[in-house]
């Protein structure tokens, strides 16, 4: 059953097949409707609809998290229930097809919530449209899922985990945002600019090709196992814990194991003026 990526002629052969979940993650940034809209409008037969800050993200508490913390267990053992999975389904998770983010964003919580059969789907809807594949709109009806959670917690790395690693070593922090933000030089979003001492830029948009589909797996294999290294703990941020989490996806689709998501990323390691912010460095 596949568990990162499938391929559009791949998930053609099963729509509406029992047992199969697809799930539209369409999220534009600064304008949270605009994904709903879209998935109204045209949709892969028989998805329904996960908003990123709705549904796949928790409650944003001023001063402590990060801008898209994870959702309580509870809330989102309710979202998967909602949504029609259930721990013998095949979930596919799909968005534009501009990076896989908020896509990777649902695969991630699945796979922290122990279900193993999730897969994002190459290239997103930009491809199911490219090849002339069906879609539907409006809304679609679901029947409730039966899921229940096994949580891993040990996939999150805490901001107290990767704080006590500055010294004592063992991550790798790759960040996964544009080399520019990552030195500093262009943030837009956050309101400090730079990143967490010791961190390595790793982009997670140089995981795809021109047509956002994946890299091959010894491609990707040879970008992640090329990093510098000061330690053996591979550890993914970005600005929220979303984009980090396509990075996580690429890890895992190079036959690499054991990363991590710092979940809080960016956002929340700036939200105590004490901790270190470095910039510069190279990309």
């Amino acid at each position: 059953m596949p568990s990162t990526f499938i391929s559009a002629d791949e998930l053609s052969k099963h729509l509406n097949e029992k047992g199969w979940v697809i799930v539209d993650c369409r999220y534009v940034l600064g304008r949270p409707q605009a994904g709903k809209e879209s998935y109204r409008q045209g949709h892969i037969p028989g998805a329904r609809y996960a908003d990123l800050e709705d549904d796949l993200s928790g409650t944003v508490v001023a001063g402590l998290t990060g801008r898209h913390p994870l959702p309580a267990g509870p809330d989102l053992v309710s979202t998967l229930r909602r949504l029609g999975i259930s721990n013998d389904s095949q979930v596919i998770a799909y968005d534009d097809g501009s990076g896989q983010m908020a896509a990777a964003r649902l695969w991630w919580l699945l796979k922290w919530a122990g279900h193993q059969a999730v897969a994002v789907l190459d290239g997103g809807l930009a491809e199911w449209v490219r090849k002339k594949l069906p879609l539907s709109s409006g809304a679609e009806p679901v029947a409730p899922g039966r899921f229940e959670a096994r949580f891993r917690h040990e996939m999150v790395a805490t901001t107290d985990q990767v704080l006590a690693s500055l010294d004592a070593g063992g991550m790798v922090l790759a960040d996964s945002r544009t080399p520019d933000r990552f030195r500093g030089e262009n943030e837009n979003i956050d309101p400090v600019a730079g990143h967490i001492p010791g961190a390595v830029s790793v982009p997670f948009l140089e995981n795809l090709d021109a047509g956002g589909r994946g890299l091959p797996p010894e491609q990707l294999r040879a970008r992640f196992e090329s990093l510098p290294r000061r330690g053996s703990e591979m550890v993914f941020y970005c600005g929220s814990g979303v984009t980090a989490a396509q990075n996580v996806l690429a890890h895992c689709a190079a036959g690499l194991s054991g990363s991590r998501l710092y979940a809080g990323s960016w956002s929340e390691w700036i939200t105590d003026p004490g901790r270190p912010v470095e910039t510069g460095g190279a990309a």
